[in-house]
């Protein structure tokens, strides 16, 4: 029954926009295995949980893909238009994790 969860948890993540089966795989080794998960969190805080897991930190269009997923909008328009605002939002999360 597990292998079955985590099955619907990958074809779930890897079928939102911007997200496929390498981005399904980090989130998922991060523990976020649902689009809830990801709502609930965040595009910040689910790139901040897979920082961690990672040796090498993800770049930065994983971010923008996150957030486009959850709004549903291509990661170069999410880039262009709310890329600034996003990185100050992860340095700002960052902070706050070393305090």
């Amino acid at each position: 029954m597990p292998a079955r969860k985590n099955s619907q948890a990958w074809d779930e993540i890897a079928a939102l926009p911007n997200l496929g089966t390498v981005s399904a795989k980090m989130l998922l080794a991060a523990g976020i295995a649902s689009l809830t998960e990801l709502q609930a969190l965040g595009a910040v805080r689910c790139f901040l949980r897979v920082e961690q897991q990672l040796l090498k930190p993800p770049s930065l269009n994983l971010l923008y893909a996150l957030e486009g997923a959850l709004v549903n909008t291509h990661w170069c328009t999410v880039k262009r238009e709310m890329g600034g605002q996003l990185i100050l939002e992860l340095d700002a999360a960052r902070q706050a994790l070393k305090a």
